[in-house]
């Protein structure tokens, strides 16, 4: 069973990151094991399919005898893929301000996915932008370039919002021209920020950038959906204040319910279809609904490029 949100949205250091990743991936593969449905390897570190031509040397026959599947062991240099994942830090992120806000998601479900990569052996790297690309780092496999990367998670954990604004285009052209070789570039963002068409056709002209140099991409896009696509607001007046800008409004919600829904569904709708015209990945991501949806959505990716 996956773990419930609410026994993890405390969790601050280095070593329960690590905890709460590993039992996160071992309950999800658990779950593949169990499931009716097939299409995935959960032998990660240890085994891949045999392959016509392969060496019969290499096949695990105990793991046939078990799962009626020719497996061959895999060894310690086989890496399969690359991957860069790469985080919103801009304080949008940070809502909801006082709970389980949509940072701290995307920081266990990155941990997660690290323990994933390490385990299937394949590379991985990190980087954090707001209005600009903070932090990069290349991809490795190493155990010792996965403890950099979570220390530099648990950081984000204890990291308060600053007002820094959100310019995705820009961080990704810097991102586009610093990651040389063809990796799958995982995204975890609101994507609030686009106020205008031109601004979306920024955002995915950097995207198109990533794709040029040969790049595949998946954007999570990280949302309370309860609030923020659903409105979901009591019948009572609120102050509400941009994280970003600092600028507030007095409003009650069932003033303005109809127009903000009837907007944020518009844009959701064009991320969407903007997304499939370019061969973008585009998963709805609720903050809320556990880091499962985020695995199972990158598996699903992994098998169709490996």
């Amino acid at each position: 069973m996956e773990p419930n949100l609410s026994n993890y949205k405390d969790l601050q250091d280095f070593g329960n990151l690590e905890l709460l990743s590993q039992q996160v991936v071992e309950g999800f593969i658990t779950g593949l094991h169990k499931s009716p449905f097939h299409g995935f390897s959960v032998e990660f570190a240890e085994h891949r399919l045999y392959n016509t031509g392969d060496s019969v040397k290499n096949v695990d026959w105990k793991l046939y005898g078990r799962t009626d599947k020719l497996f061959v062991k895999r060894f310690e240099e086989e890496t399969n893929l690359r991957c860069q994942i790469v985080i919103d830090v801009s304080s949008s992120m940070y809502y909801p301000e006082k709970t389980f806000n949509k940072l701290l998601f995307s920081v266990y479900a990155a941990a997660s996915l690290m323990y994933l990569f390490k385990k299937q052996r394949d590379a991985f790297g990190l980087s954090f932008f707001s209005d600009k690309l903070e932090l990069t780092s290349s991809a490795k496999s190493t155990t010792a370039h996965q403890k950099y990367l979570f220390s530099e998670l648990e950081k984000l954990m204890t990291r308060k919002s600053s007002g820094d604004h959100t310019d995705v285009a820009s961080a990704m052209h810097q991102l586009a021209e610093q990651i040389h070789k063809r990796s799958l570039v995982i995204i975890f963002s609101d994507m609030l920020e686009a106020e205008s068409a031109e601004g979306l056709n920024n955002i995915f002209a950097s995207l198109q950038h990533l794709k040029h140099n040969k790049h595949e991409v998946i954007i999570f896009n990280v949302l309370d959906h309860k609030m923020e696509l659903g409105f979901e607001f009591d019948n009572r007046p609120y102050h509400f204040i941009d994280i970003e800008s600092g600028e507030d409004l007095k409003i009650h919600p069932n003033n303005v319910r109809e127009s903000y829904l009837e907007a944020v569904n518009s844009y959701h709708k064009e991320l969407k279809l903007k997304c499939a015209q370019y061969k973008i990945d585009f998963v709805d991501a609720d903050i809320h609904a556990g880091f499962y949806q985020v695995l199972h959505s990158y598996l699903i990716k992994r098998s169709k490029m490996v």
